[in-house]
């Protein structure tokens, strides 16, 4: 049976500056209603970024195999370079040359506030993209993406019997109750973080036994307070795994599910599962960006052993 695992989701650069100042010693409260404003950002760097390439990256490293299935502008092409030079297909990333790739501009300063603007682009038209074209396929997961995509991905996995876990993330806001209720009903599995399980919960008007009922799983991260997992009626707590660092947060949920769905791909018990996906937040969130942890499959697997007494 393949082991292909779908990742449907935004691909992204993100480009972070540093102000060496603080916003609130230039923006007025009582002018915000006609800001004309410039920071100076003596810093700046871009990071390969978006939810399909972030959890392709750490599938891979696992010794999972991702497919991601996405859009890129004109300007993508040293990130499908990246992706080709790590074994990562791009076969089901499509080029939409008229448009840039999706980017996130982000703007800190001294006190770590953020000033963001994201341009979608690409992203924009991941609804083009098909499910059928993508081959056999064992699982998928419909992370953050364009509006539309996000809802032709999980009907035309529901409708070709593929198991899929919806992630709607920072893009949960765009549906309406009704449409998440959709989602919920053609999933598998089910997962977000605290804050978003209770925006799901509010527009849905569906309590936490509904929804988990409803699926195989559902999973609730918790920062610091480690996760849960709802299966069948009973709740696996998972901990948190202590960080060699905290450094920086970007793509840590990302890593999580990459765990999650290498835990499933490869038929662990669900406990083994949340704690896998726990180790790769913490490898994650003692790197910068989402994408330059470097760590083999076989140092995975001896760190779990070292948290947990036991190899998976």
């Amino acid at each position: 049976m393949t082991k292909t695992t779908l990742i449907c989701g935004s691909l992204a650069f993100d480009k972070i500056m540093q102000y060496n100042g603080r916003f609130g010693e230039t923006l007025l409260a009582d002018q915000l209603h006609k800001v004309n404003v410039s920071f100076l950002v003596p810093t700046l760097r871009t990071e390969y970024g978006g939810c399909s390439a972030n959890i392709a990256y750490n599938l891979k490293m696992l010794g999972g195999e991702p497919l991601i299935m996405a859009t890129i502008g004109q300007d993508g092409g040293e990130y499908l370079e990246r992706f080709e030079t790590m074994g990562i297909s791009t076969r089901g990333i499509r080029k939409i040359a008229h448009s840039y790739t999706a980017q996130c501009f982000v703007t800190a300063d001294l006190d770590n506030n953020q000033i963001n603007a994201f341009h979608p682009g690409a992203m924009q038209f991941s609804h083009e993209n098909n499910v059928s074209e993508q081959g056999a396929l064992r699982i998928a997961i419909i992370a953050p993406d364009g509006r539309d995509g996000m809802i032709k991905h999980a009907k035309d996995c529901a409708e070709q019997n593929v198991p899929f876990m919806f992630d709607p993330g920072q893009q949960l806001p765009m549906f309406s109750g009704d449409e998440l209720i959709a989602f919920i009903n053609e999933a598998s599995y089910v997962t977000a973080n605290d804050y978003e399980f209770e925006m799901l919960m509010s527009r849905t008007g569906l309590t936490l036994p509904d929804i988990a009922e409803r699926l195989e799983a559902l999973i609730i991260t918790r920062g610091e307070k480690g996760s849960e997992i709802y299966v069948k009626g009973e709740r696996h707590a998972i901990p948190c795994v202590q960080a060699e660092q905290i450094v920086d947060p970007t793509g840590c949920g990302d890593a999580y599910r990459a765990g999650l769905l290498f835990g499933i791909v490869n038929g662990y018990d669900w406990p083994t599962t949340g704690k896998l996906a726990s180790l790769m937040g913490a490898i994650k969130i003692a790197h910068q960006g989402g994408q330059n942890h470097v760590i083999t499959a076989e140092q995975i697997a001896d760190r779990f052993e070292v948290e947990f007494g036991y190899r998976y």
